[in-house]
């Protein structure tokens, strides 16, 4: 834990699930944290978490698919505790769901923008830094739909999304390979996490009845993650020094789901 004592962090989707979780782990290591999502309840919420766990917090809400709003959330942090050591780009939307072929190309846009170009901007914005002081975290949250998605299945955008994500953070890895920055990924698993509600609750007309089904037999089965789960291997991943590693939660625990 010593190893980030004193660093400072910028979490995204930081108001719930494993965007919290993350944020108080960090806290409970030592680390001053920025908290950025769209909600400032929930948000204060997580601050409330994090001074609890001992370390300093500050609430930097913010709309990811807003350029303006993310440059002043990080620089409220940067103002707040000095420059970003730890950046973790967990927020994102998992619609528009249902067929390619009936989707809303500007709700489809709005998707890429929240889950590539954003963490791409924070990124850009902080690498600077981390190559100047010759450290950086950057870790990016993907999903295990990537390259596995089921024939039908409706989130075409969603896996899309994160496939360039992905491919992303791994071109990015290669750069920075020996600079003392790393840059990785978290696939974190079947998580009970508000994403996964959303789904449950969807029209089985648009976006399929065996697909919801196989999200609410997960449910009552009891097969989901707690939050805390991928939030304690995320830990692990900011403390360590390796790069370009795409680690899969539900491999690690060796879980089929």
């Amino acid at each position: 834990m010593t190893a980030l004592r004193g660093k400072v962090a910028l979490v995204t989707g930081a108001g719930r699930g494993i965007g919290r979780e993350i944020a108080v782990a960090l806290a409970g290591a030592g680390v001053s944290v920025g908290l950025l999502s769209r909600t400032e309840s929930e948000l204060e919420e997580t601050l409330a978490l994090v001074e609890e766990a001992g370390a300093a917090g500050v609430v930097a809400q913010a709309d990811l698919a807003a350029a303006a709003e993310l440059d002043a959330a990080l620089s409220a942090v940067v103002d707040a505790f000095g420059p970003v050591d730890l950046l973790v780009n967990n927020g994102a939307v998992v619609g528009p769901l249902g067929p390619t072929t009936s989707a809303d190309p500007d709700a489809y846009a709005f998707a890429l923008q929240v889950n590539v170009a954003a963490p791409v901007r924070l990124s850009v914005a902080v690498l600077s830094g981390m190559l100047a002081r010759g450290f950086g975290r950057i870790l990016n949250v993907s999903t295990g739909a990537v390259g596995r998605a089921s024939s039908g299945d409706p989130y075409n955008c969603y896996i899309a999304s994160k496939a360039a994500l992905e491919a992303h953070t791994l071109g990015l890895a290669t750069e920075l390979a020996g600079s003392g920055v790393t840059a990785n990924l978290l696939r974190p698993g079947v998580v009970d996490t508000a994403m996964q509600t959303y789904i449950r609750n969807q029209d089985p007309a648009e976006v399929g009845k065996g697909f919801i089904d196989r999200f609410v037999e997960r449910y009552e089965a009891g097969q989901l993650l707690t939050p805390d789960v991928p939030a304690g291997i995320a830990l692990e991943m900011l403390q360590g020094e390796e790069n370009g590693e795409i680690v899969s939660v539900s491999e690690r625990l060796g879980r089929t789901v």
